[in-house]
């Protein structure tokens, strides 16, 4: 990856249109260097170490990592903050670790792998609601609220395959309505969105009315690692249930110490917020002129081709072409519906993704 937005694939250097670097941290040579530079301070030098050899149950704590759930807590309105080491542990572990065998969860069909996963682990009984359905979603919990003990309604707020909006305030709405759990995965909206970058929830202002907030630092942040902001007694119980977080070597210090330091360095990056905003608005008018499927209104910009080998060849196509552009199949997405995932960044330029539309209308034509 280069400042320019490029990557070098196969000896080419083609303009990455595939990336998770919502923010173009990972290519910014001035962080990095800032990031380092406390590495002469004696007081920060274990702060840099690269393994702590153990849990955090066992001998892999360290205060860095409470500070920073201290402080991740402070700005979600949460009573604690419980750091994984990605967001796939993070949705592999909570559910499981919360719900029983009298409990219902009801999840988004197009929710990521990684929650259904973690529904499948759990004890509890499950139900997809139809994408977005929130109508169907009432008629369940009309029909299921007094069969079980608790329900958790389970939905990313950015959904990672076709870049539409979760409609959170509903959400909330119902989850009060029907005394359930709302379990919300942030994971590609933190950084991107909100006054200072926290997410779709600050952006509605919905921060401290989610019981389970999950969000990762392994796009924006440009990292790895996780968190969930949750009430101090699901803390607790993650910390002794979680088997994701148990059964794990801690993150190494100098990856947290990465996090605390880029995350109050999003808080103020409200231009580049709203130029990949307005960029991603723009490419998005251009396929519809174009004639393609497109749909959502955030940074992630799907395009619908449908044929899996189709996908393939426009891809090769595309990538002759200049463009980074991964074909996403089955069973990432419903058969039927192979796409282009385009992921709009912070380095990219207009000039640079304007051709992208009709040089995709012409490989279709081939």
């Amino acid at each position: 990856r280069a400042p320019d937005g490029t990557v070098h694939y196969k000896g080419q250097k083609l303009l990455n249109l595939s990336s998770n670097d919502y923010l173009g941290i990972s290519s910014n040579v001035e962080l990095r260097k800032e990031f380092y530079s406390s590495l002469d301070e004696e007081s920060e030098f274990e702060n840099f170490s690269l393994g702590l050899a153990s849990s955090r149950l066992l001998t892999g704590d360290a205060p860095l990592s409470h500070d920073f759930e201290k402080d991740l807590a402070v700005k979600y309105r949460a009573e604690e903050v419980l750091l994984f080491n990605s967001g796939y542990h993070a949705n592999i572990g909570i559910l499981p670790a919360l719900c029983t065998k009298n409990d219902l969860i009801l999840s988004d069909k197009l929710n990521h792998a990684s929650i259904h996963d973690g529904i499948r682990l759990s004890r509890a009984k499950s139900k997809r609601f139809n994408h977005k359905d929130y109508d169907q979603l009432e008629r369940i919990l009309k029909k299921h609220r007094e069969d079980f003990d608790n329900i958790y309604i389970v939905s990313e707020s950015i959904f990672s395959m076709d870049g539409d909006i979760a409609n959170i305030s509903k959400l909330i709405e119902l989850k009060e309505k029907y005394n359930c759990f709302l379990y919300l995965d942030e994971a590609h909206a933190i950084g991107l969105y909100g006054n200072e970058g926290l997410g779709k929830a600050e952006e509605v202002d919905a921060l401290g009315k989610i019981d389970f907030l999950v969000a990762t630092f392994g796009k924006a942040f440009s990292s790895i690692g996780a968190f969930v902001a949750c009430s101090a007694i699901t803390k607790k119980l993650l910390i002794n249930e979680s088997r994701s977080f148990i059964f794990t070597s801690a993150l190494p210090p100098v990856v947290t110490h990465w996090n605390k330091f880029i995350f109050k360095k999003i808080i103020p990056m409200c231009k580049e917020r709203q130029y990949v905003q307005q960029l991603s608005d723009k490419l998005r008018e251009s396929l519809l002129d174009n004639g393609l499927v497109t749909f959502g209104e955030t940074n992630i910009v799907p395009v619908i081709i449908g044929d899996n080998s189709k996908t393939v060849q426009i891809s090769e196509s595309m990538m002759d072409q200049g463009f980074f552009m991964l074909p996403i199949r089955p069973p990432t997405v419903p058969q039927g519906s192979s796409r282009f995932r385009l992921s709009i960044t912070a380095t990219l330029k207009w000039d640079d993704i304007k051709l992208v539309a009709p040089k995709i209308v012409k490989a279709m034509a081939r």
